[in-house]
């Protein structure tokens, strides 16, 4: 993106901040996988969206006075030495000359410089909540973490600021959303097309993963599940080590990263290519709920609207085909239906996959849907094999279907609706094999 994105984004962060404050946010640190090996570096998610900064080691200042901002953009200065193992850095100079902040210093300067600047600020923006779960920022330096603790400086917690702005998505982020999911789409009707009986989980992931590589998206946007028949029923089913068996079905929730935007799909397909009529019912209750949820989908309405509407649709079948006995309603009021449909019907998605905006206002208001809002609909049904108050013909059944929405003024745009869901198009890519 654009380097005036960035410088935008960081405009209206400083909007939002009280005077006499200032922020701090931090790059991603390096992740130990054993011993001296790391896991790729992915840079935190709020550092990129104020500064497209990708290395690691970084530290954005932001600083606002009584009438005056300035923005402070520390970064690892070159070393020939550590680049000869870890690939050519910016440094201070190069960052200079590509990003537009007011002054770019090595990281090493940082606690020196912070000093000098704290004590003309009465607040000071962190995460409050970092992953070590303490007060200070891990990666605050203990010399600024004491000044900060021995002062009268009050802590607010800069993702607030961070969580609201990413929201609402520009158009730049939009194109980057459906670049991830045109490359995600190809992937999904690869697996499809294939012949997929007696071959494990784990070969699918693999065939997800190069598809992802092979047009340009660097990684999945969270680990692959690959879920064949009673596996499905477990949601965050990730081991995807067992063989896909003739006859069951494949519930397969994958997505790529493109730029650092993610996408999120599900898909559940037969390991035969042929839906059985058993699962076919099960798969078309899902499937008209999604689209009936979809539909519902414009400005104004709340998340909470459409999550009971899914779980009415849903019970409605449920009860339908014998899988609960009762009244609706009372089903509902008790609960019941949650035994098979547990989770909420959908979430925010952008830079994380399940992107941490708020769904309340301060006051603790559910907000409404807005226009440029992307967010997952995801309705599902499990149907555990051991589960004995369950029909004998759908023991073992699991689906779900997911697809990424953009909320607009005319209603909603389904931003993954190329990728084939219905029960005639899986089975006719299939059929191409």
């Amino acid at each position: 993106m654009d380097e005036q994105i960035y410088k935008s984004r960081r405009e209206d962060f400083l909007v939002q901040m009280k005077k006499s404050s200032v922020a701090l946010l931090f790059s991603a640190t390096q992740k130990t996988r054993s011993n001296d090996t790391e896991y790729p570096y992915r840079q935190d998610s709020d550092f990129y969206y104020l500064t497209g900064f990708k290395e690691d080691n970084a530290i954005l200042v932001l600083l606002k006075g009584e009438k005056s901002v300035k923005e402070i953009l520390f970064v690892q200065k070159k070393d020939k030495s550590l680049e000869l193992w870890t690939g050519k850095r910016l440094g201070a100079e190069g960052a200079k000359e590509r990003f537009d902040v007011d002054t770019v210093c090595t990281s090493e300067r940082f606690e020196k410089k912070l000093k000098k600047i704290l004590p003309s600020k009465k607040r000071v923006y962190l995460d409050l909540f970092s992953e070590e779960k303490k007060l200070l920022h891990a990666k605050c330096p203990e010399g600024v973490k004491d000044f900060i603790k021995k002062s009268s400086m009050k802590l607010l917690h800069v993702k607030k600021i961070t969580q609201s702005m990413r929201a609402i998505k520009t158009p730049v982020e939009i194109e980057l959303i459906k670049k991830a999911l045109s490359i995600t789409k190809e992937a999904h009707h690869k697996v499809m097309s294939m012949q997929k009986s007696g071959m494990f989980e784990y070969e699918l992931q693999a065939v997800y993963e190069y598809e992802f590589k092979k047009n340009g998206a660097y990684s999945d946007a969270y680990t692959t599940i690959i879920a064949g028949g009673d596996n499905g029923n477990t949601l965050h089913y990730i081991n995807n080590s067992e063989i896909l068996k003739e006859g069951e079905l494949i519930l397969i929730d994958a997505g790529c990263e493109f730029e650092m935007y993610a996408s999120d799909i599900t898909r559940t397909i037969p390991v035969n290519g042929k839906f059985s009529e058993a699962q076919k019912e099960i798969y078309e209750l899902v499937l008209q709920t999604e689209l009936k949820v979809i539909e519902a989908i414009k400005e104004g309405v709340l998340r909470t609207d459409l999550q009971m509407m899914a779980r009415e649709s849903l019970c409605e079948g449920m009860v339908a085909l014998g899988i609960l006995k009762g009244d609706v309603k009372e089903l509902i009021k008790e609960e019941k239906d949650k035994r098979y449909f547990p989770h909420g019907i959908g979430h925010w998605m952008g830079i994380d996959v399940h992107d941490p905006c708020p769904y309340k206002d301060k006051k603790g208001k559910e907000l409404p849907l807005q226009a440029g809002m992307v967010m997952t609909i995801e309705p599902g049904l499990y149907l555990p094999l051991d589960d004995v108050d369950l029909p004998q013909k759908y023991r073992g059944i699991a689906v779900r279907i997911e697809d990424d929405i953009l909320v607009i003024k005319e209603g909603y745009e389904n931003l993954s609706c190329g990728i084939a869901k219905s029960v005639a198009e899986i089975e006719e890519l299939y059929s191409r094999t």
